[in-house]
């Protein structure tokens, strides 16, 4: 210890850090003060007899963390292997998103300024405290209840639930102070919930003061401008606003929109941040069920890297310090790019990488062009999980397109969206009891204002909310796109929804937890009727497999996109020690001898490893195993597929099947020579073998030629041995036998 000097100035992780790597949010927020696991951690580092230990480091329980380089080592590998989480978001519980609860902002179609909520925050700003929170109470009994957490248990694929929580329920500011006390309390009944079933919890943080993303998501839109006074047409005032083409994020600061970027951080706002970490790692340490935390949700793309990282390294540190179990969760910032992350927090126990990967604003294309894009997830999750660690697809749906109401915005949309027309269903009521605050959709009315950018409203009591996939006939099916100029709404005869949603689904499975570490649906559950969007209804529609994911169909989904495999090798970088421990844990859970393994060093060792890591992980991946093997395994992929394999690609992806490279046409013609060819076989055999038949065809159709030697004789065409000849008067007389 004598050789390690601890830094005057500490953080409220506590980590002894020198003043040129704290952060300027820890450096100068009065709020910071010395957390007491402080003075536990001197005297463990009083005890601390390793030299090696740098001056910016921070020994922990299980491992050591180094703040200049923002990596650990020493690991001491507590878990063997990493069980994948397969869950579903609970998603507008606690942070409102009106595309999925949109009964609680019909109240707010046809005001005007000052009286229009478009997100959380203004939901509280207009209704005031004591309203607000009336109807956010109502809300929060009825969205999510113990019969729907016990309903989902009962599949077993489940094990997990992401739930999107608000800063300001640890630390309310603004209109959020008075609306939204008592969420917590709903939060805690939550964990009892889940604990019940054995369902763990990720809590994660959707809003940022300033808000990281300008979506709704994040609790406010992000900037909104009012353009009422310049729309007098066609009839007086109407009121308009702009979202979209300026919108921005401020939770790091002012964007700046001439670079791109922020010349100034708010470590105000980070600080604030960091203190909700701590006040959730405080309340909720000992609970069973919570899984991690994810401190920041969808960042966008303009999020200063570095500073994000920073964040991310306090924020990690804070959690370690006092919930060490606990899995610390991390937003791409939606760049997924093994260069950006590769290295990051390199040797650091639990923590996970998060990426979003959504089809819904994808260009319409074919059912194949879905599937392919689904598969192909499947390598960028193995590239990154060995340039990174683990990584889990935090959000997903079967959406493949951007038709849902509100989907983009309380009555605006993404300029060009949709990019089809839209189904349109009777409008809902919702789950909130006595119905939706200010009553249900007006059906006397057409789309009402206030008008954004683009347009998703009610009309006339109808709601968008999707499209129909139609079966192709007028191609391939690899490139037909008939769907996409169909009706909205296929036909019974024609609607291949079903189809084209269980087998994206099975890829999408199989992609996220064939090599990841697993994935939440979003979202539970919709208020409309969109199972593209709902677990829940996507399990009545029997898209997604109730029970297990370890099924033949899922497991062999992305075989026909893939070129080649994936095997789970040994890490030439991890310690004998750590290899030879875990190697001997999987022979131990597969009842074999592992005592050889102490005669085996190096390369032996490792290429042991490679054969039993690769066996167990492929047996039990579908079961939710993945190549972790406690930091000492990885995926690499390989150039063909598993020639052991027991299941046959052999299944059509579609209910009508098109042959590849005939068109509509070609079809119809083969369809009528087929036709014709079976009459002609069908009639010569009946002229050959019945008699009656025989005679009453040449009486009548073929009376100027019926006794030719077609019709007659062993060797006729139409005939055979034993046919009467026919007199001129059409009677029968000795047949004859031409040889």
């Amino acid at each position: 210890m004598n050789q390690l000097q601890i830094s005057s100035i500490f953080s409220i992780n506590t980590h002894p850090i020198g003043e040129h790597h704290l952060s300027h949010s820890a450096k100068y927020d009065p709020h910071f003060d010395i957390h007491p696991s402080f003075y536990r951690k001197i005297r463990r580092l009083k005890r601390t007899t390793n030299a090696d230990i740098e001056v910016t480091s921070t020994p922990y329980d299980y491992f050591v963390a180094h703040n200049e380089t923002m990596t650990c080592s020493a690991d001491e590998h507590l878990s063997m292997t990493v069980e994948q989480v397969r869950g579903v978001n609970l998603g507008s519980w606690f942070v409102l998103e009106p595309w999925i609860t949109p009964s609680l902002f019909y109240q707010f179609i046809g005001k005007d300024e000052g009286n229009t909520a478009f997100d959380h925050y203004s939901f509280c700003e207009v209704l005031g405290p004591e309203e607000g929170n009336k109807q956010l109470r109502n809300h929060w009994e009825t969205w999510v209840t113990r019969d729907i957490i016990h309903e989902l248990a009962e599949q077993d694929g489940i094990n997990s639930v992401r739930v999107p929580v608000g800063d300001f329920m640890f630390e309310p500011y603004g209109p959020y102070i008075g609306c939204t006390d008592g969420a917590l309390d709903y939060l805690e009944q939550l964990f009892e919930w889940c604990d019940e079933v054995n369902i763990s919890v990720l809590i994660d943080v959707h809003v940022q003061k300033g808000s990281q993303n300008g979506f709704d998501n994040s609790g406010i839109s992000l900037n909104m401008e009012w353009t009422s006074k310049f729309s007098h047409w066609p009839e007086g005032i109407t009121q308009t606003f702009l979202h979209w083409p300026i919108r921005e994020a401020g939770w790091m600061g002012k964007f700046n929109r001439t670079i791109l970027g922020y010349p100034e951080i708010n470590y105000d706002n980070i600080a604030h941040s960091l203190r909700v970490i701590q006040k959730i790692v405080d309340l909720y340490k000992d609970v069973p069920a919570l899984y991690g935390v994810e401190p920041v949700n969808e960042p966008w793309e303009f999020t200063p890297m570095e500073e994000l990282k920073k964040f991310y390294w306090e924020g990690y540190l804070i959690v370690k310090q006092s919930a060490p179990s606990w899995t610390f969760v991390m937003h791409d910032s939606f760049r997924f790019d093994p260069k950006i992350w590769g290295g990051f927090m390199d040797g650091c126990p639990s923590r996970i990488l998060d990426t979003h990967i959504y089809q819904a604003w994808k260009t319409p294309s074919s059912r194949t062009s879905f599937y392919d894009n689904a598969c192909a997830q499947k390598m960028a999750i193995a590239e990154m999980e060995r340039a990174f660690g683990p990584v889990v697809v935090g959000e997903w749906s079967l959406a493949t397109d951007n038709c849902a109401m509100w989907l983009n915005g309380f009555n605006d949309n993404l300029p060009g969206m949709p990019y089809l027309p839209c189904k349109m269903i009777p409008c809902t009521n919702g789950f909130v009891k006595g119905g939706p605050p200010g009553g249900s959709i007006d059906k006397r009315f057409p789309y009402r204002g206030p008008y954004g950018t683009g347009s998703s409203g009610p009309i006339f009591g109808t709601c968008p909310v999707g499209r129909d996939w139609s079966k192709e006939h007028s191609g391939n099916v690899t490139t037909g796109q008939d769907w996409m100029y169909a009706p909205s709404q296929a036909s019974p005869a024609m609607d291949a929804t079903d189809n084209v949603m269980t087998n994206l689904a099975r890829r999408k499975i199989a992609a996220f937890s064939g090599v990841g570490h697993g994935f939440y649906f979003w979202n539970f559950r919709t208020e409309l009727d969109e199972p593209e969007w709902s677990y829940m209804l996507a399990l009545e529609k029997k898209w997604i497999p109730k029970g297990t994911f370890n099924t033949q169909a899922i497991k062999q989904a992305c075989h026909r996109e893939e070129n080649g495999g994936y095997v789970c090798s040994a890490n030439r970088d991890a310690e004998e020690k750590y290899i030879r421990g875990v190697l001997t844990w999987v022979l131990d859970s597969q009842g074999m001898d592992a005592s050889y393994l102490d005669n085996l060093h190096g390369e032996d060792l490792y290429k042991e490893a490679d054969i039993y890591y690769y066996a167990y992980w492929k047996k039990n991946s579908m079961k939710g195993a993945t190549c972790d093997f406690g930091g000492t395994a990885y995926l690499e992929r390989r150039n063909e597929l598993d020639n052991d394999d027991e299941f046959d690609d052999d299944w059509t992806d579609d209910s009508v099947m098109i042959v590849k490279g005939y068109t509509g046409i070609h079809v119809i013609l083969i369809t009528i020579f087929g036709s014709l060819l079976g009459a002609f076989l069908g009639f010569t055999i009946a002229m050959k073998t019945s008699k009656r038949f025989n005679v009453a065809v040449r009486k009548s159709i073929f009376k100027s030629v019926k006794n030719n030697k077609m019709f007659v004789g062993r060797k006729s065409l139409f005939g055979a041995e034993g046919m009467p000849m026919l007199d001129d008067d059409g009677d029968e007389y000795e047949s004859v036998d031409n040889k």
